[in-house]
């Protein structure tokens, strides 16, 4: 076990991936310190590269060793909690939950493009492009599936709260912002992130963020 963690995040109210390595390091119950680097202001730069190899957040510092991507970072918790839940533990489960976690890394830039992570805004109905919206309703089919193989066991996408979950929260942030049409089942997995405690805290703070960046 590393005896120092540190996670380097950006903007509350913006930063998506820091969103995702955040609730993962706070569902492992680690020990850890946070860094926050405010980002496009002038200092940004300076201040990433004494810890960011990519330039990027968020950041997992370990005594001697970084790791820079938002789902390796979620996978480097998940060994060293093991018990912490952030996989399901049943194989078939977590086999699908890597799948999804894996698909929304890659892909969905359309919705991540259109409709830029924005926790203190309301634009309901507003950004609405083509591309986003079929992005939406993929994701929104995926939820579904996951909910009706695995969800028994909780609200969440696998029954209890893991790392499909926290890869997902913040397009639950953008569907809130944006206003997405979404019917009642995908609404109450929706109200069941946004009610879950480390979330509710991430947006609480985010929404008293000092920074503004221009998003649209």
């Amino acid at each position: 076990m590393p005896s120092t963690l540190q996670i380097v995040i950006g903007n509350r109210n913006y930063s998506s991936w820091s969103l995702r390595a955040w609730l993962a390091i706070e569902q492992s119950g680690l020990p850890y310190e946070e860094i926050f680097i405010p980002l496009n202001r002038p200092e940004t730069a300076a201040a990433l590269k004494v810890h960011s190899p990519s330039l990027l957040v968020p950041v997992l510092n370990m005594d001697s060793t970084t790791v820079w991507d938002s789902l390796a970072i979620i996978e480097t918790l998940a060994e060293l909690a093991p018990d912490a839940g952030i996989w399901p533990s049943d194989r078939d489960a977590r086999a699908v939950a890597r799948s999804v976690c894996a698909e929304m890394h890659s892909g969905f830039y359309r919705l991540r493009r259109d409709m830029p992570m924005d926790l203190r805004a309301t634009r309901l109905g507003e950004q609405h492009t083509e591309g986003a919206i079929a992005d939406a309703e993929r994701i929104i089919a995926r939820w579904a599936e996951c909910r009706a193989r695995f969800g028994a066991g909780g609200p969440f996408l696998f029954g209890k709260w893991s790392a499909a979950d926290i890869m997902y929260a913040p397009v639950v942030g953008r569907f809130h912002t944006y206003g997405v049409p979404a019917d009642d089942d995908t609404n109450t997995y929706m109200d069941a992130v946004w009610a879950q405690p480390d979330m509710a805290a991430w947006v609480i703070a985010a929404k008293s963020e000092p920074y503004v960046i221009e998003t649209v």
